[in-house]
């Protein structure tokens, strides 16, 4: 018997059955050992030696592993085929080794691009080594990302409190984020104005025609810049004659794209599903692994993180056959396409992303997958048998028009076009019931019959005004085309990065558009103003082409760690001696269109509002940063630091408490003040003293008496449950407006609701929670998604909560991180959860899984006792402050 390791353990049951009894198919669940988050993992003075960690789950896992290869002929290494892939492999092989149960056996590695018997047969026909280039690279990358980020993120903590981390792609993605946000509001809107002319030719066809030329000039676009000169044209055309100069219709050919890479994927998923990064990978990765059709488990795509563009040569044949079939000869080129990325550093041994097999029509496997997985693999398999397609040719007429008016003459355009053949648009459109295809036909834009040296009737001239728009805010989608053009970050790192700066809290996604938050651009001014070389598009880049060359054979990997490392390290001390005074004078300088927005009566932005003499500044505190008055402590004016801030003095709040009446029933004053953690309303004085917060969307200008006294009043009672005969209230909580009974908290849509909602929808609300599976109390909620089993027993799953989604496992509750989708979450993320939730002593592994309650106790007791020891110093530490605090305070 021989023992195969492979990745997920739904790629291990679709191989078995595959291999047959001879073989035993066993998953790592990906990465087994890393680089412990502690100092002294990579050791640049030991010629950077690197210190392995293995964790509770993979330890089990491989003891598993090796208890089989103990008693195995040999061992086949099958994990994913890539350089991540190559180094699981790597990983798993050394610990088996430091085992001692491998001895003499045979020790292969085989790699696949699909997970279908025939690829995985061949694969196993033609085995090799471990490709130590490969894992030369994964080594080189894992040392850079550990130096960079445990390096740079200390000197971020202790210089600009609230930041969180830095790291090599993540910091350069970030700043382009940043660098787009600087764009959009450095950007400066001007006024143009188009004007056309609506024409009836003899035959009583209306078409309508764009303004190209005027008073012998040509008129380039946006050319006419007020409402004067517009009218001016619009008076000319209105007064004039018109004649068709010259019609000419061309025949162009519109060529298909290739198949997907894993970029392009992305950016087509987001386009057309609204599907994120990480969802997108999450459903690939499902009909990559396998999906059972029709009593066999079979992979429908082929690997599906990969830049290259260009299919295998059995693929083409294949996609060729089903055109021919599907479509007819008439939409099969002569020849096959070939296709080479433009993207920058892109490695093309990987194929394309593309259907295991072009005859299984999205059609004839809707029955067998989910809605996410058929709408993904009808974008791939449309998008590869397209590729290979023939063709579209269409037919692009311009008409060129001349008007007169009493000798002032213009120039005016008509373009339309049709579709005289679809060819690989045929792909992009449904079949009908007889097979033959639907026309496309698109001919919205198609002109009617115009001859040259007609005269035509003026209908209408319509002149319409318009302003130009900064460029957009990137989407998930369009960062990652960027990052690709740039050639930073790879396939595989795509999605994590983006997910990162969202937990993070550097960047939020509203409606589909990476915003930066104030903590996010104070990273990116830091890094730009001292680590300048770091956070380059270019430096970042030339990295990936040395791991490239390290993956090629052509670097040894430790030369290019020494050549980083000594110039990374040499900036890293010299920022020792940085003071933080240095680091506000730069950020205020690199972020005044952020901090000090321009004033509308036109004063200097820097001068506080309050006291009128003291100068505005960033300030740095224990939360991260604010923007404080010159004048502290006589002048204890602070404002809240953040992106959507506009700076005017109503945006911001000083500490001096603002009226805004008494409370009718108490008599006690009410006013709006502003704390580190924003604008709030107070009733009376003291530690006692009633306070509410302003919930979103809510500003200091915009609050008055009366709703002072609504949030003050808060929580409000509604009536009580027909049912339970207890009452129902509502609220404001952390995560925004709620409806409360008996435990039970159900969501409300706005603010307003809080203040308005009546028995009646409050019950409702309440069900609809309920029949949700999400209900209060000691309610299970339901499952969003299975995952699977647990390698110690038990059944994992997402559900939804009162505080978020999380992870389920026994007892074992963990929170996903923020922003994260739930549905995006994979078997090994929610191992690691799990794992992390556990190890902090919130419930014992043995006892949330499988009931093994003397090792879960064991575990714990470990863990408390390890956290007993850490707190002693803290608590010291702790005492230590109060009472320098005390000595320095009498």
């Amino acid at each position: 018997m021989n023992v195969v390791v492979v990745e997920s353990p739904s790629k291990a049951k679709t191989i078995n059955k595959y291999l047959g009894p001879g073989y035993k198919v066993l998953a790592s669940f990906g990465h087994v050992r890393d680089l412990p988050a502690k100092d002294g993992s990579v050791r640049p003075d030991e010629d950077f030696e690197m210190s392995w960690e293995v964790d509770g789950a993979s330890a089990k896992r491989m003891k598993d592993i090796a208890d089989a290869v103990k008693s195995s002929d040999g061992l086949i290494l099958a994990t994913d085929p890539d350089r991540e892939g190559e180094a699981i492999s790597w990983h798993v092989l050394d610990l088996l080794k430091k085992k001692k149960v491998i001895g003499d056996k045979p020790v292969k590695r085989v790699v696949f691009n699909a997970i279908t018997k025939k690829a995985v047969l061949d694969a196993m026909a033609d085995p090799r080594d471990i490709d130590i280039s490969l894992v030369d690279a994964y080594l080189a990358r894992r040392a850079l990302d550990y130096l960079v980020g445990f390096n740079l993120s200390p000197v971020l903590w202790r210089k600009l409190p609230g930041a969180r981390s830095a790291g090599r792609v993540q910091s350069v993605a970030l700043r382009l984020v940043c660098d787009r946000e600087a764009e959009i509001e450095r950007f400066v809107t001007e006024e143009y104005w188009n004007i056309s002319a609506l024409l009836k030719t003899p035959r009583g066809d209306e078409f309508e025609a764009r303004l190209v030329s005027a008073d012998g000039k040509r008129l380039q676009p946006k050319a006419v810049g007020n409402g004067e000169e517009a009218n001016r044209l619009k008076a000319l055309l209105d007064g004039a004659s018109y004649v068709v100069e010259s019609v000419e219709a061309k025949p162009v050919k519109r060529n298909p794209g290739p198949p997907f890479t894993t970029s392009t994927l992305q950016q087509a998923a987001s386009s057309k599903l609204g599907f994120s990064a990480s969802r997108t990978m999450q459903v690939a990765q499902k009909l990559y692994e396998g999906v059972d059709v029709g009593g066999e488990t079979v992979g429908l795509i082929t690997y599906m993180r990969t830049d290259g563009v260009q299919m295998a040569p059995e693929a083409i044949d294949a996609a060729r056959r089903a055109i021919g079939s599907q479509f007819g000869t008439r939409y099969l080129p002569e020849k096959p396409r070939f296709y080479s990325t433009k993207a920058k550093n892109a490695q093309e041994a990987h194929e394309a992303i593309r259907p295991t097999d072009f005859n299984r029509t999205p059609d004839e496997v809707r029955r067998f997958l989910d809605g996410d997985m058929l709408k993904l693999y009808d974008l791939i398999w449309k998008r590869g048998i397209a590729s290979q397609m023939a063709s579209a040719e269409i037919e692009r007429t311009t008409a060129e028009i001349a008007a007169d008016n009493g000798g002032k003459k213009a120039g005016l355009r008509a373009t339309g076009s049709v579709i005289r053949f679809d060819g690989f648009i045929a792909a992009y459109t449904d079949m009908k019931e007889d097979g033959e295809q639907a026309d496309d036909g698109d001919e919205s834009g198609r002109l009617p019959e115009i001859n040259a040296r007609e005269n035509l009737a003026k209908q209408k001239i319509n002149a319409t005004q318009h302003f130009t728009e900064p460029p957009p805010r990137y989407s998930e989608a369009t960062l990652i085309k960027k990052m690709e053009e740039l050639g930073i970050g790879r396939p595989s790192t795509y999605a994590a990065t983006i997910s990162t700066l969202v937990d993070r809290d550097y960047v939020e996604i509203d409606k589909r558009k990476l915003m930066p938050q104030a903590k996010g651009r104070l990273v990116t001014a830091f890094l730009e103003s001292f680590f300048t070389r770091y956070v380059e598009y270019d430096f970042t880049a030339s990295l990936e082409e040395k791991l490239d060359q390290i993956s090629a054979g052509e670097l040894n990997w430790k030369d290019v760690l020494r050549e980083f490392w000594k110039d990374f390290f040499s900036q890293i001390e010299d920022t020792k001696e940085l003071r933080v005074t240095n680091v506000l004078d730069a950020l205020n300088e690199e972020l005044a269109p952020l901090v000090f927005p321009k004033r509308e009566d036109g004063g200097d932005p820097r001068t506080c509002q309050v006291c009128g003499t003291g100068k505005l500044s960033l300030k740095l505190g224990k939360y991260g940063a604010f923007v404080g008055c010159s004048n502290y402590p006589e002048c204890n004016y602070t404002r809240q630091l953040s992106s959507d801030s506009n700076g005017d003095a109503e945006a911001a709040v000083s500490n001096e408490p603002q009226s805004l009446g008494k409370d009718p029933h108490t008599g006690e004053e009410i006013t709006l003040r502003s704390g580190r953690f924003g604008p709030y309303v107070q009733r009376g004085d003291g530690k006692d003293a009633k306070r509410a917060s302003l919930p979103k969307g809510w500003t200091p200008a915009t609050i008055d008496h009366e709703k002072a006294l609504a949030l003050l009043s808060l929580p409000r009672d509604i009536g009580k449950h027909p049912e339970t005969g207890k009452m129902i209230s509502t609220g404001i909580g952390r995560y925004g407006p709620f409806v409360l009974h008996d435990g039970t908290y159900a969501n409300l849509e706005s603010v307003e609701d809080v203040f308005s909602i009546g028995l009646n929808r409050a019950v409702s609300a309440l069900a609809d929670k309920q029949s949700k599976g999400a209900g209060g109390g000691r309610t299970a909620a339901a499952a969003l998604k299975e995952l699977g089993e647990h390698p110690d027993g038990g059944v994992m799953t997402v559900r939804d909560g009162r505080f978020g989604p999380y992870v389920n496992w026994g007892k074992v509750n963990a929170t996903l991180p923020k922003g994260k989708d739930p549905q995006s979450v994979t078997v090994e993320e929610a191992l690691a959860l799990i794992a992390e939730r556990a190890a902090k002593g919130g419930v014992s592994k043995g006892k949330a899984g499988n009931g093994k309650a003397a090792r879960g106790r064991s575990s714990t007791a470990a863990t408390k006792s390890t956290a007993a020891k850490a707190e002693k110093p803290k608590a010291a530490a702790k005492a230590k402050s109060k009472t320098a605090a005390k000595a320095k305070k009498g």
